[in-house]
C-alpha cells in the first residue's frame, strides 16, 4: 500500500490514549434490516457514549497533546459533532475550548455543547464560513486550532474503528463509511488497506454536498457553492488537498445518494434496529437501498456514526 499520512503503529497507541467510554463500541448483525436490503447488515454503532458520535476519538488525542504541551486553549468549527467531542474531551484536561458554528445548525447540539463549558460563537453562514471564523480566532489569539481531518490525530482516533472491525475477524466483505471531511472514511479505510485488504472500502456522500466524492472521482480538488442536504455533519464545500491525497490512496468507491434515500434508511434504523440516527448515520444504509443488486449477497458493515439531531425535524424527516 502506498503510504498516508496515517500510521497502523501509532493507531494501535491510540487506544491507549482514549478514553475507553469511546471505545470497543457495539459490532452486530443487525438480521432485521436485512429482508428491507437484500444482503447481510452488520452495524458498528458509534453512538452509545457521552458525545452521541465517533469525534471524540479524535479528540481525545488532540486534547491529550495539547495537555501534555502545556497549552491551555483551543478553538475549532463544527456542524455540532466536533464542537461536542472536544467540549468533552478538553473539559476532563482544564483546556478551554471555543466552537465556531452556523447559526442554522441544530439547537440541540448547540445547547449540548454549552453545557459541557465551551465558549461558543455563531457566524451566519455555512460551516465554510465557521472555518475561516475559527482559524481567525486561532490567529488572533494564539491558541490551538483544531481542524477536524486535516489534524491527523482526528483521523488516526477514527482509525482506531477500523482496528477493531479488523480484529473482529468477521465474514464482512465491505464497509460503507460516511464521508464529509474524510477523517472517518481516510482512517478506516487506512486500516482495512493494512489489515484487512480484502474489504471493500465504500464511501457514501449526498447527492445535495457531493465536493469529496467528486474530488476524489477527479483525483484533484473540486469545490462546490453551495451545499443542500439535511445530513449537515457531512455538508463541506472545499475538501481538503492532503485528505483527498489519503482518500484516494485508501477508498475503493465514493457514491452519492438521494436525500429521500437518507430519510428511508433513518426510518429503517428506526424502525427495524430501534435507533435513532442523524441524518449521515444512514449514508450507508442509503446506498443499499439505491443498488441492492450490487450488494446481494455479500456482507457489509455500515458505521452508524453519530444520534446527535433536533428532534422536531426528526420527526419532520422520519413521521414518527
Amino acid at each position: 500500500m502506498q503510504e498516508t499520512r496515517l500510521d497502523t503503529a501509532r493507531i494501535r497507541a491510540a487506544r491507549r490514549v482514549i478514553n475507553p467510554v469511546f471505545l470497543d463500541t457495539p459490532l452486530y448483525r443487525c438480521e432485521a434490516l436485512e429482508p428491507d436490503l437484500g444482503c447481510a447488515v452488520s452495524i458498528k454503532l458509534e453512538t452509545a457514549n457521552p458525545v452521541r458520535s465517533f469525534k471524540a476519538r479524535g479528540t481525545e488525542l488532540v486534547t491529550s497533546l495539547l495537555a501534555d504541551e502545556g497549552s491551555r486553549a483551543a478553538v475549532c468549527a463544527s456542524a455540532g459533532n466536533l464542537g461536542q467531542a472536544l467540549a468533552w474531551s478538553a473539559r476532563g484536561r482544564g483546556l478551554d475550548v471555543t466552537v465556531v458554528a452556523s447559526r442554522h445548525a441544530t439547537a440541540a447540539e448547540l445547547d449540548r455543547i454549552r453545557a459541557l463549558g465551551a465558549r461558543l460563537e455563531l457566524v451566519d453562514g455555512d460551516h465554510e464560513l465557521a472555518r475561516e471564523r475559527a482559524a481567525a480566532i486561532a490567529l488572533q489569539d494564539g491558541i490551538r486550532l483544531v481542524e477536524d481531518s486535516l489534524d491527523i490525530e482526528t483521523c488516526e482516533g477514527a482509525a482506531t474503528i477500523g482496528l477493531e472491525l479488523a480484529q473482529a475477524r468477521s465474514s464482512f466483505d465491505a464497509v460503507l463509511i460516511a464521508l464529509g471531511g474524510g477523517a472517518l472514511a481516510t482512517g478506516v479505510g487506512h486500516v482495512m488497506k493494512a489489515l484487512a485488504p480484502g474489504v471493500e472500502v465504500i464511501c457514501v456522500q449526498p447527492v445535495g454536498a457531493p465536493a469529496m466524492t467528486r474530488s476524489w472521482r477527479q483525483g484533484r480538488v473540486v469545490t462546490t457553492e453551495f451545499t443542500d442536504t439535511i445530513a449537515d455533519g457531512v455538508a463541506g464545500r472545499r475538501p481538503i488537498p492532503a485528505v483527498l491525497d489519503d482518500l484516494l490512496l485508501v477508498a475503493d468507491d465514493a457514491v452519492l445518494v438521494r436525500e429521500a434515500s437518507i430519510v428511508a434508511g433513518m426510518r429503517l434504523l428506526l424502525d427495524r434496529a430501534g435507533l435513532v440516527v442523524e441524518p449521515s448515520a444512514a449514508l450507508g444504509i442509503a446506498a443499499l437501498l439505491e443498488d441492492r443488486d450490487r450488494f446481494a449477497g455479500r456482507h457489509v458493515v455500515t458505521i452508524v456514526c453519530g444520534s446527535n439531531v433536533d428532534k422536531e425535524a426528526y420527526r419532520r424527516w422520519v413521521g414518527h
